[in-house]
């Protein structure tokens, strides 16, 4: 399959006449990448089951990890969903088009090669100009996972697609680097009381504000990686997701022992041989001296960490690193999504010092 790609210059006006050939591919059972702004989307058809599959295909993801429907406007929910309780309904008022992503009880008119045989759908307005006018172009949901091979980094930009991709899937439409950088929160809300499945940009307190009352957290969340005879609610929370090929640690604790205890070991791999990756911040960057030293940005805005967090490890990738140490990082707000896409990231591998 030879993969075409297409640049959209004004990302806040795209042109209808660049973005009809996309939508023409979406909405007759084929592969399209498109922006939004968390991360980029690998777009189907919804409403289709063998599309749906293509996507699983494409990425080598597995059947039972669900994918997200994505909607241009309000009007596109009804026909999904069986009912939107009234939590949904306040959290959509909240919210979209944003980086929210609701689970409802799904109509009959999805499938369950979308929904990974749940009777649940999960379902996004992205804010992104250039993937809400595709959608609508396109004329029906777009089911859109990562646009990337399953497990690797999220893509944040049209080359991260091209790497994984290319060859692939029918088109590429390359809108420039993402704003946010990681993928949307997902709650709940099929239920009596909403939970946050995966957090994203809207936090747990911008949600809790919201309903009037504290929102949990998925006990998947906390706890750890899923068993294996548990089908997960929402994509991102059974399976190894957003690691880069290298060993990847992360260091807990205060500034002074992490940074003398990822120089340690920073130490010992690279006497051993091995390529070494450390990510810092900008804070903290002067503390290191050996290895491939990268910073994620500011903790003092943490908005710039989840936007290069994947592009961080994609770099280390690209680098050939054997190993990466990684700082810690707050698990309030922004944070409780930067730690979970980097807990993942490692495999659970936390050292606490």
């Amino acid at each position: 399959m030879t993969t075409e790609r297409i640049i959209i210059e004004d990302k806040e006006n795209p042109k209808e006449e660049l973005l009809k050939k996309p939508a023409e591919i979406l909405r007759t059972g084929g592969l399209v990448a498109f922006p939004t702004e968390t991360v980029y989307g690998l777009g189907a058809n919804a409403l289709n089951e063998a599309a749906a599959g293509k996507i699983y295909a494409a990425k080598g993801r597995p059947s039972d990890n669900p994918l997200i429907a994505h909607i241009g406007d309000f009007d596109d929910l009804p026909p999904l969903v069986l009912e939107i309780p009234e939590a949904g309904k306040k959290l959509m008022e909240a919210f979209w088009p944003g980086p929210l992503t609701l689970v409802f009880p799904k109509s009959g008119l999805v499938p369950y090669g979308t929904t990974g045989g749940l009777d649940t759908v999960a379902v996004r307005m992205p804010a992104d100009p250039v993937a809400r006018a595709l959608i609508r172009l396109a004329g029906v949901p777009v089911a859109a996972p990562s646009a990337n091979t399953s497990g690797r980094p999220s893509p944040t930009t049209a080359d991260h697609v091209w790497q994984d991709m290319n060859g692939k899937i029918d088109m590429i439409v390359d809108g420039g680097a993402v704003g946010i950088g990681v993928e949307s929160t997902i709650i709940d809300a099929s239920g009596a009381e909403p939970v946050i499945l995966r957090p994203g940009a809207i936090t747990r307190e911008m949600v809790s504000a919201v309903l009037g009352k504290e929102v949990p957290l998925d006990p998947a969340i906390i706890s750890g990686p899923m068993k294996a005879d548990v089908r997960p609610k929402a994509p991102g929370m059974k399976y190894k997701h957003y690691a880069p090929k290298a060993e990847l640690t992360l260091v807990e604790g205060d500034a002074e022992s992490v940074a003398g205890t990822i120089n340690r070991l920073a130490e010992e791999k690279l006497a051993q041989g091995f390529r070494v990756g450390i990510i810092c911040t900008e804070e903290t960057k002067e503390k290191y001296h050996e290895g491939m030293i990268r910073s994620m940005g500011m903790r003092a805005r943490e908005e710039t960490i989840a936007h290069n967090l994947y592009g961080v490890l994609r770099e280390f990738d690209d680098l050939e690193a054997d190993v990466i140490f990684s700082e810690s990082f707050s698990r309030d707000h922004l944070g409780q999504a930067i730690m979970n896409r980097l807990t993942k990231a490692a495999g659970y591998h936390i050292l606490k010092v």
